[in-house]
């Protein structure tokens, strides 16, 4: 094998190391964000709104007028606006650290 062929290959062992390492780590990072959300709810608004989604089994349409409120007033205690530009930041930062290597 020649030099350049060994040096190219070693390269692309580098290079899949570091993506096997990136996907647990945005995962930790995006666990974090989404974990500090949910903590923002207190312990009774946390199991409500688990049983509202249990409940409807994800689909708004089965929940009654007043149950679409208290979900609607829990989800915007979440922020899932302000979650969403966090992770989108997150995974921004990442690609610039993947391209400076």
């Amino acid at each position: 094998m020649a030099r350049s062929a060994k040096k190219r290959q070693k390269k692309q062992e580098e290079g899949r190391s570091a993506r096997r390492l990136a996907v647990p780590w945005a995962l930790v990072q995006g666990t974090i964000v989404v974990g500090g959300r949910w903590q923002r709810l207190t312990s009774n608004e946390r199991e409500r709104l688990s049983a509202l989604l249990r409940d409807s089994r994800g689909r708004v349409d089965r929940l009654s007028t007043r149950e679409r409120k208290e979900l609607r007033k829990l989800v915007d205690k979440l922020d899932l606006k302000g979650m969403a530009k966090e992770l989108v930041a997150l995974r921004t930062v990442r690609k610039r650290a993947l391209r400076r290597r």
